[in-house]
């Protein structure tokens, strides 16, 4: 296929950044320099997508709670 190179490990704030859309995009962008380091911006995206989901819904469960019932 395509020789390998190594590319800057800078291809991880893409993702840390923008999450899924940011972990598609340096995928993309590296894939073929380096598909291993290309894989793990994809993973690094989703996971982060992931974790934001969850807290997500974790904190919307806290919504009652946050309310004083105080009405302005």
């Amino acid at each position: 296929m395509y020789p390998e190179k190594s590319r800057s490990n800078w291809w991880y704030i893409v993702p840390i950044l923008f999450s899924l859309i940011g972990g598609i995009i340096a995928y993309f962008a590296i894939r073929r320099d380096d598909p291993k380091k290309a894989k793990n911006c994809l993973y690094l995206g989703l996971i982060l997508t992931g974790i934001g989901i969850v807290i997500n819904v974790f904190l919307a469960g806290f919504e009652p709670i946050l309310d004083n019932g105080v009405n302005i």
